[in-house]
């Protein structure tokens, strides 16, 4: 994203709510923002998805990480004017230092959008469903927790459906086309909109960490 003038300013501005690295807070999270539930989103982009599920669960915790320092600050200017603070936070960071900022066991749901295909062979070890990330993944969320990942490549699907059982996650939910059907309580995204608008199918599965009697696929073609 073409860097704006006004971001940084911006993001020192509202530090309070876009946050650098907030490791203090490690631990602390469902308290701090006064929740019993807590979302992260990795990889926010300009905010749409965060702050407009974080308006339509206004009693759960949201917390968004985007390293782009530039889009972190639209997502910021969009939760100040929405006035969307009060159980939200950004972090404006990479989320390889996710360990840093979340204790075990202290997220409920993780949310990956759209995120980066990185589709040459020897980049996939920095998609965000790579055995790296999921890793990491299976520390922070606890034990009911779940990974909720859209996207409209059919390669990076594919490939994290085999990431994800490899590293021990149950795949509750699969979808190829998942805006077939109305789902009025999930919020579509930027992205999203425009590849429904060329008629692209959006690619949506849902994981977690159950046990494997517990779980069923739910596979909807």
């Amino acid at each position: 994203m073409r860097k704006k003038k006004w971001a940084e300013p911006y993001l020192c501005e509202h530090s309070d709510y876009a946050m650098d690295n907030p490791v203090s807070y490690k631990g602390s999270w469902k308290k701090i923002l006064g929740c019993s539930v807590l979302h992260v989103e990795i990889g926010t982009g300009k905010g749409d998805y965060l702050n407009q599920m974080a308006a339509m669960y206004p009693e759960e915790g949201w917390i968004g990480i985007e390293k782009d320092r530039t889009a972190a600050a639209i997502a910021c200017r969009k939760a100040v004017e929405g006035l969307q603070m009060h159980k939200q936070k950004l972090i404006v960071n990479d989320a390889e230092h996710l360990l840093d900022w979340f204790d075990e066991n202290e997220i409920d749901m993780i949310h990956l959008n759209f995120s980066d295909p990185w589709p040459k062979k020897y980049t996939h070890k920095r998609r965000l469903s790579s055995e790296k990330f999921l890793s990491m993944y299976q520390y922070v969320l606890n034990k009911n927790g779940c990974i909720r990942m859209k996207t409209d490549n059919q390669d990076l699907f594919e490939d994290s459906v085999l990431y994800f059982q490899q590293s021990g996650f149950m795949l509750d939910e699969i979808s190829v086309n998942y805006r077939r059907s109305p789902h009025p309580e999930d919020a579509i995204t930027e992205y999203e909109s425009r590849f429904m608008s060329l008629q692209q199918p959006i690619y949506r599965l849902q994981a977690s960490l159950h046990n494997v009697c517990d779980s069923k696929i739910n596979m909807i073609k």
